[in-house]
């Protein structure tokens, strides 16, 4: 794959670009000063009485399990360089993937539900974890992308330590469902450098039928907001690649497109029409939608007017950098 400059139109003739000479990883800072160690021992602490995700469990992480069923270490299904991510993200070399089993959200139509659901995947302790890091650098990925890192971000600043002090330089990116609280992500400020929430449903009952999280669209509001302070608008650098900000991801829906429209004007009024939005159009209908008639309003895919209309519905609240993808 050939390196290719990222469009004018999505950068703003060179308002969100950061020359790559003079960009360098959100965290070294934190890391220098010792800050980075305080963070990661205070949200080890925080896992002997779990309230990393609006969960709030409250159970000893060393001695059971929560809703999201991990324990001490993480769970990892895999890592390698992805060429299916957004082209800001995946370059000529990969995003650089780390998958990690279970997950705070229990979604019906999950397309990684072996992952998420049954926890497919093996426990890595925080030297194994550093280590895929700094493998995946070394084999040319862009960045290092944590895939449904919610839930174990205590493990991750943990292996952060060990990996930063063998020479990790990329950018971090959280690869999240959207569902966090406030204080696990400011434990994260001047940590990660690129946040990509999804923003799945508005409407609570949507959310509590379909996610198994009644005040999902509320935590995920909250989310968004505290991901834009911390790093604002997605920056690039001159191929077009991702270095710091906020890149959110929606996955339309059949027959929701109310829903898409309360998200994408919320994103526009309340955060920025800057943002760089994905709207995606791969959903189909698997596991539990398949089975079960309480989901038969979304056991099918979505048509392409679905699409069309979802996209001309956030070009109409002044969104402008959507995401644009080579096939």
């Amino acid at each position: 794959m050939v390196r290719r400059n990222i469009p004018v139109e999505l950068t703003g003739n060179g308002k969100f670009l950061i020359p790559r000479d003079k960009w360098t990883p959100a965290y070294l800072q934190l890391f220098t000063s010792g800050e980075l160690q305080k963070r990661a021992e205070l949200a080890k602490s925080i896992l002997t009485k779990c309230n990393i995700c609006p969960r709030n469990c409250r159970v000893n992480r060393s001695l059971t399990t929560g809703f999201c069923k991990v324990g001490t270490f993480a769970l990892v299904s895999s890592a390698f360089p992805h060429l299916g991510e957004e082209d800001c993200l995946r370059g000529w070399r990969g995003s650089g993937t780390i998958f990690f089993s279970h997950c705070n959200l229990k979604c019906v139509f999950c397309q990684n539900y072996e992952l998420s659901h049954f926890g497919e995947g093996k426990p890595v302790d925080p030297q194994q974890l550093a280590k895929l890091m700094l493998t995946l650098q070394e084999m040319g990925c862009h960045n290092i992308n944590f895939v449904t890192p919610t839930h174990v971000v205590p493990q991750i600043l943990e292996a952060l330590l060990i990996a930063i002090d063998k020479g990790l330089r990329l950018p971090l990116v959280y690869n999240c469902g959207g569902y966090e609280n406030i204080s696990t992500l400011r434990l994260l400020d001047g940590v990660i450098d690129i946040y990509m929430p999804d923003f799945k449903f508005w409407d609570e009952t949507l959310c509590e039928l379909y996610i198994n999280a009644r005040d999902y669209s509320a935590r995920a509001r909250e989310a968004l907001l505290e991901m834009h302070r911390q790093v604002g608008p997605l920056m690039v650098d001159e191929n077009g690649l991702a270095l710091r900000g906020v890149l959110v991801r929606h996955l339309v829906m059949p027959g929701l497109l109310h829903d898409t429209e309360q998200i994408l004007h919320w994103i526009a009024t309340a955060v920025s029409t800057d943002t760089y939005v994905n709207i995606m159009d791969q959903y189909r209908p698997v596991y539990l939608v398949k089975r079960d008639p309480r989901f038969h309003q979304i056991n099918r895919p979505i048509t392409p007017a679905e699409f069309h209309l979802a996209i001309a519905l956030a070009r109409k609240v002044g969104l402008w950098r959507l995401d644009t993808r080579r096939r």
